[in-house]
Order: C-alpha cells, then sequence, then structure tokens
C-alpha cells in the first residue's frame, strides 16, 4: 500500500531573513552535542520521528552513523528542559556555502510547548554561524530544509514563521507501514 507525499523546500538567503521565536519559559536550554555519538544521534532521530514516518536512516549501521556525524561541520543542536532532551536540529554543510537543516524536531511529549520556535531559531542561526566553528566550511550563504505532509501539523507554520520560503513542492507516492519510535513498537 502506497501513501500520497507532498514535499516542500524552504530556504533563507541572508542571515536578515531569519524572524527568531521567543524563548519558551521555563527550564529550557539549547546545548551543542560535541562529541559525535551514534548511539545519542539514532535516539533523537528514532524518538522525534517516530510518530511522523521518519525512515531513511533507521536501516544505517553504527559505522555509517558514525561517518555522517564525524563529517566537518555536521552538528547537532539540542534542546533540553529541565536536563531531558526534548529535541534537536542536525545541520548537514553542502557545497558553497549551503547548510542545510537536515532533521528538526521535538519528542512528542515536549511539542506545543513553545519550545519549537525556538529551537528552530537557534538552530538556523548556527546554521549561518556555522563557518565560525568550523574554519575550513565557507561562509554560509544559504540555508535550506524541507518538510512534509507527514510532518506535525504545525510544522510549516513554524518555518514561514522563523523567515523561511518556499522554493520548491513535490509530489509522490510512498510506501506505507509501520515506523518504529525509540524502540520498536512505541507508536505501535
Amino acid at each position: 500500500m502506497s501513501i500520497t507525499v507532498t514535499t516542500w523546500s524552504l530556504e533563507q538567503l541572508s542571515p536578515q531573513d531569519l524572524r527568531p521565536a521567543a524563548a519558551p519559559g521555563g527550564d529550557v536550554e539549547i546545548r551543542r552535542a560535541e562529541v559525535p555519538s551514534p548511539e545519542f544521534s539514532r535516539f533523537l532521530y528514532s524518538a522525534v520521528g517516530g510518530d511522523i514516518h521518519w525512515r531513511d536512516r533507521l536501516g544505517l549501521g553504527y559505522e555509517e552513523w558514525r561517518q555522517i556525524l564525524e563529517r566537518p561541520g555536521v552538528e547537532t543542536w539540542v534542546a533540553y528542559e529541565k536536563g531531558t532532551p526534548a529535541g534537536y536540529v542536525e545541520l548537514d554543510p553542502q557545497d558553497d556555502g549551503v547548510v542545510e537543516i537536515i532533521y528538526f524536531g521535538l519528542i512528542p511529549a515536549f511539542r506545543g510547548r513553545r519550545i519549537g520556535g525556538h529551537l528552530l531559531s537557534y538552530g538556523t542561526a548556527r546554521a549561518w554561524d556555522l563557518a565560525e566553528r568550523w574554519p575550513q566550511r565557507p561562509p554560509t550563504k544559504r540555508v535550506w530544509l524541507h518538510t512534509c505532509s507527514l510532518d506535525g501539523p504545525h510544522a510549516m507554520d513554524n518555518y514561514l514563521r522563523r523567515g523561511f520560503k518556499l522554493f520548491d513542492t513535490k509530489v509522490t507516492e510512498e510506501a506505507d507501514g509501520p515506523t518504529p519510535g525509540p524502540w520498536d513498537g512505541a507508536f505501535a
């Protein structure tokens, strides 16, 4: 069985395009995971994407995860609420000063608490200043991401409110099936 999926690609072409969200109240902090950890990254990936059909990395082995995370300029920024991981942003530098926000989202228990806009704002700002932490990378000239009709109902609005502009739309048919959460069967 297949499902129709619409994928939207959005971009910012200048740091001035970013319209930051207000920081949420409470004890929320965002920190960079400076030590590449396939185990932690896979936890974040499956915990955030488990209920919204993230599957593209599930078949990767430990070594494949390690190779992705150890590429110069790849960064994972994690939001914590009272010390508990709430969500993350993974930045993927590409050629010619382009940075993709390749993964972004919140663990379901932390959605709807005003953390997402703040995390997206923070992660986008880190995409724009990536070359300051990675001098071998060229200055960022473009930040882009994609979202799809399987993502949360507030995803597109969050991207647009942060100043991202739509530049491409694609409709595809994809295989439908279960998507595991942080452990097999978590969202069964």
